[in-house]
């Protein structure tokens, strides 16, 4: 693939990323599901290209998602989690294998967690009211749950990836790899 073809495809995925996005400040539920979906499209440049260049999209999107998208909340758990982890699930899952693996994601999402609630709470926000359950101040249960997400989370994108490279793969190497 010539380095004017990587541009242009990088450039088309940044540009889906971008606009499923910003359907996060136009459509009022799914915000987070939205800032997932415009994660998955860096799968097809991992895989296409490379995680080099999936970086520069996740760093372009990330750049221009402050700027045109007008949910924030959305905008800091794509920058945090939901953009960059397509890319980390693939380098982590191809230098380590089994429990390691696991951990290792376990604690990059707790870590981007506990930051995504202090980046809404300090600098958006967010009341802490938000992250109660029933009236109770449950923020360490909310992190359970939000792990055992998380865990769901990885498991179908690696469904997501797999479905990728069957079926995807094939058509989008013959038009770009020609």
């Amino acid at each position: 693939m010539s380095r004017s073809v990587k541009v242009a495809f990088c450039g088309i995925m940044t540009g889906g990323s971008i606009a499923v996005l910003f359907l996060t400040g136009v459509i009022p539920f799914g915000r987070m599901a939205l800032a997932g979906l415009a994660g998955l499209l860096l799968i097809a440049v991992v895989t296409e290209i490379g995680t080099p260049w999936a970086w520069s999209v996740y760093v372009a999107v990330s750049l221009l998602a402050v700027f045109v998208v007008a949910y924030k909340h959305a905008v800091v758990a794509y920058i945090l989690v939901l953009g960059c982890y397509p890319i980390l699930k693939a380098v982590i899952e191809k230098r380590t294998k089994g429990w390691y693996s696991l951990v290792l994601k376990l604690v990059y999402f707790n870590a981007a967690a506990l930051l995504d609630f202090w980046v809404a709470v300090t600098l958006l926000s967010v009341p802490r009211s938000s992250y109660r359950i029933f009236g109770m101040n449950l923020p360490w249960l909310l992190l359970l749950i939000a792990s055992a997400g998380f865990l769901v989370y990885d498991y179908a994108l690696s469904l997501i990836a797999i479905g990728y490279y069957e079926k995807i793969h094939p058509i989008v190497r013959r038009v770009f790899h020609n």
